[in-house]
């Protein structure tokens, strides 16, 4: 299960950092990402993480503006987005699926990498909205 928080309302220019919390599963072993949906139904990524390198993919929208990261102890990903703008909006999704499973004799790995897009991913928190105005 995956829980978001941290989406409220704040002016144009503003901060706010998302949170997402894992139970079940530890995101240590996952690939992780961040969506986002829009009032009309789009979803686009806004932040896709590899797991074995940390290497993260940011749409031109984001880049720059924000970044992703995680707790690995606290087992909880993060999105930190600064200078929000209006275009903004929306509900975001924290999103992560299986790289790795756990063996007694070490990882076997399911996936090394996906696409950073939603279809390939299996786990979904319920999401929280972040409102943006001018």
């Amino acid at each position: 299960q995956l829980v978001e928080s941290g989406g409220k309302s704040v002016q144009a220019g503003g901060s706010l950092r998302l949170s997402c919390v894992a139970s079940g599963f530890a995101f240590a072993d996952y690939h992780i990402a961040w969506f986002r949906e829009f009032s009309g139904g789009v979803r686009e990524a806004v932040s896709c993480r590899r797991r074995n390198d940390y290497t993260t993919y940011y749409p031109d929208s984001v880049k720059g503006r924000f970044t992703l990261s995680s707790d690995n102890a606290k087992n909880t990903v993060y999105l930190q987005m600064n200078n929000l703008s209006p275009e903004d909006t929306a509900i975001y999704y924290c999103a992560a699926v299986p790289a790795v499973t756990r063996r007694p004799t070490g990882f076997r790995t399911i996936a090394p990498d996906v696409p950073c897009h939603s279809i390939h991913y299996s786990n979904w928190g319920r999401g929280t909205q972040v409102t943006v105005s001018s």
